[in-house]
């Protein structure tokens, strides 16, 4: 198998796996939490999430998959890919936390990391590839939506407890 192939499937497929772990403490939160919850003015329907999701993770997947075939031992490759799997971890911890741990104000500080992190990615990945920072640029739009989110929910929610 080509080892072009091999990268491609390997970079989507953990994308994949990131949202994965993030969705299983969505999945349980979904039904009786967050329905009860408050949400800003402007929040999507839940059914766009998990197309949305999907389709950026892909995307997501495919652009690391670009940083990778410049070689890691190129310059400026070692840091795009490190920032990207750093901010890939985070945002699966940013559902661990915001729908895991009901964690309204945990979730606001976890999301505005990642917001810099993909920032960071994405500057670093486009100097890398052109195509490996476009692909990023639906990420961080809809991450600034997710973060108009949580922010509002927090706002909206302080007074109500987590459990």
């Amino acid at each position: 198998m080509d080892n072009s192939i091999v990268k491609l499937t390997i970079s989507i497929v953990a994308c994949l796996a990131a949202g994965g772990i993030g969705s299983l403490f969505t999945f349980k939160a979904i039904p009786a939490w967050y329905p009860s919850l408050k949400k800003p003015r402007y929040t999507p329907p839940n059914q766009a999430f998990g197309p949305v999701w999907t389709t950026l993770y892909i995307l997501m997947g495919v652009s690391v998959f670009f940083i990778w075939q410049k070689g890691l031992t190129t310059e400026g490759v070692t840091l795009a890919f490190t920032l990207f799997w750093i901010q890939l971890v985070i945002n699966a911890l940013w559902s661990i936390v915001f729908f895991g741990m009901r964690s309204k104000g945990g979730g606001v500080i976890i999301i505005v990391i990642l917001w810099f992190l993909i920032m960071a990615a994405i500057i670093t990945s486009f100097q890398v590839s052109i195509w490996a920072g476009i692909l990023l640029v639906p990420y961080i739009l809809w991450v600034s939506v997710a973060a108009y989110l949580n922010i509002g929910i927090w706002w909206l929610n302080k007074s109500v407890k987590s459990t």
